[in-house]
C-alpha cells in the first residue's frame, strides 16, 4: 500500500545460518590477521621472540594448529634478507629450530599423558576429531617418518607428536625424527625465503601470491589423501579409543 514490500528473495547463509554477507568481514579480518607479514609487523620489536613462540605453539600445542607456520618461516627469511623488522638469519635459524623441536617434545609428552582419551574428546571450536583421524592416516601410511613429513603439512604437524605420545612411540625414535624434521622444516623453509629474497629484487611485492602457493602446495596433497581414506570422525567409545591407541603402538613396534 505505500509501505515497502518485503522481499522474498532467498539470502545465502553459512552452515550456521548466518548471512554470508555479514560473515565476510570477520573472515577477511581473520585472513588479514594470519597474513605472515602482518603478524611480524604487529609483533614490532618483539618480532623475533614472537616468531619463536608461534613456531613452538604450532609444533605441539593444540591451540596452535591454525597458525601459518610454513608461510611464516618463509616470510621471516625473506624479510631478513632485506634487513626488515630487525630479523637476522642466524638468530632465526637457531631459534626457530629449537622452538620447533621443543614444541614437538611438549606435544609428545601431552600425548603420553592424555592417552587414548584423545580419541574420545568432544569436538569444539578449536578441536575436531577430523584432525586426529587425518593425522592417523599419515601414521598408517608412513609410520614414525610421519614426524618428519608432518612438518610440512598444516594441522597434521600439530597433532603428529601428540599421536606419537598416545601410541607410545619409543622416545629415542621420536627424538631422532623430531630433530631431523625440525631442522629440515625450520632451517630449510626459512633459508629458502632468505635465498629467494636476495636473488629477486623487490620480491616482497609478490609475497602474497607466493604465500598462497606455499599454502596450496602444503595443503592440497594431504587433503586429497585424507579424503581418500576418510572415515567417521565422531568421538568414539572408550574401547574403540583403546583400540586406536593399541593400533598406533603396534605400528611403532613393527618399525623398530
Amino acid at each position: 500500500m505505500g509501505g515497502r514490500g518485503v522481499s522474498n528473495r532467498a539470502v545465502a547463509t553459512t552452515p550456521g545460518g548466518r548471512s554470508i554477507v555479514r560473515a565476510v568481514p570477520p573472515v577477511l579480518a581473520v585472513l588479514e590477521f594470519l597474513d605472515p607479514e602482518n603478524i611480524i609487523d604487529w609483533l614490532g620489536p618483539f618480532a623475533t621472540i614472537g616468531l619463536f613462540l608461534i613456531i613452538f605453539a604450532e609444533s605441539g600445542l593444540l591451540i596452535g594448529f591454525f597458525l601459518p607456520g610454513d608461510s611464516l618461516l618463509f616470510t621471516a627469511g625473506l624479510l631478513a634478507s632485506q634487513d626488515k623488522f630487525g630479523l637476522h638469519l642466524p638468530v632465526l635459524l637457531v631459534g626457530c629450530f629449537v622452538a620447533a623441536v621443543l614444541g614437538d617434545q611438549v606435544g609428545y609428552i601431552f600425548g603420553k599423558r592424555v592417552g587414548p582419551s584423545l580419541f574420545r574428546r568432544e569436538n569444539s571450536r578449536l578441536f575436531k576429531q577430523e584432525y586426529v583421524q587425518r593425522t592417523k592416516v599419515f601414521f598408517d601410511q608412513h609410520g614414525p617418518k610421519t614426524i618428519v613429513l608432518a612438518r610440512f603439512v598444516p594441522v597434521v604437524r600439530t597433532f603428529a607428536p601428540i599421536l606419537a605420545g598416545v601410541g607410545e612411540m619409543p622416545y629415542r625414535t621420536f627424538v631422532r625424527f623430531n630433530v631431523i624434521g625440525g631442522f629440515l622444516w625450520a632451517v630449510g623453509v626459512t633459508t629458502a625465503g632468505y635465498v629467494l629474497g636476495q636473488a629477486i629484487p623487490s620480491i616482497d611485492r609478490y609475497l602474497l601470491p607466493i604465500i598462497g602457493l606455499i599454502v596450496l602446495l602444503s595443503v592440497l596433497p594431504p587433503f586429497l589423501e585424507w579424503r581418500k581414506h576418510r572415515k567417521t570422525v565422531a568421538p568414539v567409545t572408550a574401547a574403540e579409543a583403546e583400540a586406536e591407541a593399541e593400533e598406533l603402538e603396534e605400528l611403532f613396534d613393527s618399525e623398530q
